[in-house]
């Protein structure tokens, strides 16, 4: 449905937990640079399986970064969301005093909470029994708290703090989520992004789906094997064209508009149709022409299903003479679960201020099933307008959102 008219929206502050960068510079390099964060799990024991690796997050310290919670009250994700957070408020140029009263919105995508300590007081459980369960651990479960502490680790007094368990569109629909509040004058700011961190659960799933790939993902490549499992967290600032000018703030991209949808046809297997649908949605929302579009940050997984689906998808929407380049950040950084959507945001803003196209890493050699420039291996400038970020999740959730560039009416 065409969103009404109502304040313009825009991306003032960007905090980044990856696999490739802690901190939007560190970030931006990596992707300019096409690193890999892929390498052996250390995250938990994986004996018996006969691949194991994954895209962590090395040299993270939650102390630089949170100062007012105990860190032992936070698991991983939720020292991730809080972290990345704080680094996008830095980042805005709010002065925190001024946060404090001002009508906000904290909005965080996940598809696991904190299931890492949910492995650890399964493990108690069946070793020594529910009595010895660590009260300290079972009291950070809750998903919830990864929207919960960013609004305590800065003292939000007049704050909805909400978490949104739609999986690997979580970030995605976090944005659009705070895009609404924002268009429609509800809150002055919103925080909005994603968390997921590494646990034993997830990556079993997909092992046993046969969906881990064995060293390296290679979305669109004919010869792929599967994701690897990721981790880490994106937090956008978002606020509206008029309070950024205001304040005098730095500007990364305008959030043009989101589109959602559900088809709810097959627990794993993306449908086609609906992905189209969904990017339809979307850019009827932002009022922006399919041949508008300069670029695609795939939802990219590099299972075999996924990218087929996704580029004919991409070709029924854009035709399929010339569709926009499409890339995969998740041949970087992995699949970053919750994090993903939130992190491609923040890919595709940073691309947008500083005109380039991110690669797809690990190329060899384009599916022809798939069809697509997806910018293999080195990244490209580009003078860009306008992006799109797809992200498409377990039980048909897709979540796509539209990102300009800073326009030449703005003063």
């Amino acid at each position: 449905m065409r969103g009404e008219p109502g304040r313009r929206v825009v991306v003032t502050g960007l905090g980044v937990v990856s696999g490739i960068g802690i901190g939007a510079a560190e970030f931006l390099a990596g992707l300019r640079a096409g690193q890999s964060a892929a390498g052996p799990i250390t995250a938990f024991d994986t004996e018996g399986f006969d691949h194991s690796m994954a895209c962590e997050v090395k040299d993270f310290d939650p102390a630089r970064w949170i100062r007012n919670l105990e860190l032992r009250s936070l698991g991983r994700a939720s020292q991730f969301s809080v972290a990345a957070a704080r680094m996008a408020v830095a980042d805005a140029g709010f002065q925190e005093s001024a946060l404090r009263d001002a009508p906000c919105l904290v909005s965080v995508g996940t598809t696991d909470g904190e299931s890492g300590d949910l492995d650890h007081l399964v493990e108690v459980e069946v070793d020594l029994g529910p009595e010895l369960m660590e009260p300290a651990v079972a009291r950070r479960v809750p998903a919830g708290r990864l929207s919960a502490a960013i609004a305590q680790e800065f003292g939000l007094t007049r704050v909805e703090a909400v978490t949104l368990p739609t999986a690997c569109a979580a970030g995605n629909y976090a944005v659009g989520y705070g895009f609404d509040a924002i268009r429609g004058g509800d809150v002055d700011v919103a925080l909005c992004g994603g968390a997921d961190a590494l646990c034993r659960k997830t990556f079993t799933g997909f092992y046993r789906l046969g969906t881990i790939a064995p060293e390296r993902c290679q979305p669109f490549d004919k010869d792929r094997k599967g994701i690897l499992t990721g981790e880490g967290a994106g937090m956008l600032v978002l606020e509206s064209l008029e309070s950024a000018l205001a304040r005098g703030a730095r500007i990364y991209a305008e959030v043009l508009g989101y589109g959602l949808n559900c088809d709810a046809d097959h627990p794993v297997a993306p449908d086609q149709d609906s992905v189209a649908r969904c990017m339809r949605l979307a850019l009827d929302n932002a009022r922006v022409k399919a041949e508008e579009v300069d670029f695609i940050s795939a939802h990219g997984t590099g299972t075999r299903a996924n990218d087929i689906t996704e580029a004919r998808a991409i070709r029924q929407v854009f035709g399929d003479a010339a569709p926009p380049r499409t890339v995969s950040i998740k041949s970087m950084i992995g699949h970053s679960m919750g994090a993903a959507g939130a992190l491609a945001s923040i890919a595709c803003a940073l691309a947008l201020t500083e005109g380039f196209i991110p690669p797809t890493i690990n190329h060899v050699e384009t599916d022809p099933e798939c069809g697509l420039d997806c910018v293999p291996n080195q990244a490209v400038d580009a003078d860009l307008r306008i992006v799109q970020n797809n992200g498409l999740a377990f039980g048909g959730n897709n979540a796509v959102v539209i990102f300009g560039k800073r326009g030449a009416d703005w003063s």
